[in-house]
């Protein structure tokens, strides 16, 4: 994570009425290797996009960039009108852990604490009320299952205390690393149709990176990632890759 000074030159200023995110000329490098390149990307409040791309073009770094655990080599980043790559480590932590949800593809459970206490840690952080952890429990169909241990679940039940636990205190933007991908059709459908409720409940915007077409198919626009940028596409055409 940057850790440059408050003071730092900043690159053009993020509009008046703040997006909900605003990267502008993302550029990142690893070595002699560029993943991303210039890129923008734009989402009002409410907006939910869906990005597709073949693997290793950079969609995950992208999704990292984002959430502040990578820093660009170049380009501005913003949520809700705060510069995020110009933060030192302590302020990006405190932003994270207030507007973002994030789903990660390895779920990242912590293994000493039981489903409950997993999903209820953004609510401990933010100090906010616990009770929502049970709702999420419910709305994720692990009732029952509140005082396993991650080692007691399948991979389909970890990536559903996952989410849970990215949406249980209501983040303003969700990244979501392929969110469906040890799930069955149909809990799948469901946990999209989930996600969806509790982006449009909250008046959030999220971020799903996905292979799956249906996955893609849940959210407002679908945009394909390649060596080139971003570019939007057609459920059928993601349908057709």
């Amino acid at each position: 994570m940057s850790t440059a000074a408050p003071d730092a030159p900043d690159a053009p200023d993020a509009p008046n009425t703040p997006l909900a995110l605003d990267c502008r000329q993302l550029t990142r490098a690893y070595g002699q290797r560029t993943v991303l390149h210039q890129l923008d990307l734009q989402l009002a409040a409410g907006d939910y996009v869906a990005i597709m791309g073949e693997s290793g073009v950079g969609k995950s770094t992208l999704l990292n960039l984002i959430a502040g655990l990578d820093a660009p080599d170049s380009g501005s980043l913003h949520i809700a009108g705060t510069r995020l790559d110009a933060m030192n480590d302590e302020a990006a932590t405190l932003l994270r852990r207030e507007k973002l949800g994030f789903i990660f593809q390895a779920f990242h459970l912590l293994p000493h604490l039981t489903v409950q206490q997993n999903i209820a840690l953004p609510l401990v952080l933010n100090s906010l009320p616990v009770t929502r952890a049970s709702e999420m429990i419910s709305a994720v169909g692990l009732q029952g299952r509140e005082h396993d241990f991650p080692r007691q679940l399948s991979g389909g039940e970890m990536q559903r205390v996952a989410i849970a636990r990215a949406l249980v205190h209501r983040p303003r933007l969700l990244l979501a690393d392929e969110p469906t991908g040890n799930l069955d059709p149909e809990t799948a459908a469901e946990i999209l149709q989930l996600i969806r409720n509790e982006i449009r409940n909250s008046a959030a915007s999220g971020i799903i990176v996905t292979h799956s077409p249906a996955a893609a198919a849940s959210a407002d626009r679908i945009l394909l990632l390649t060596r080139e940028g971003l570019k939007q596409i057609s459920a059928d055409e993601a349908h057709a890759r």
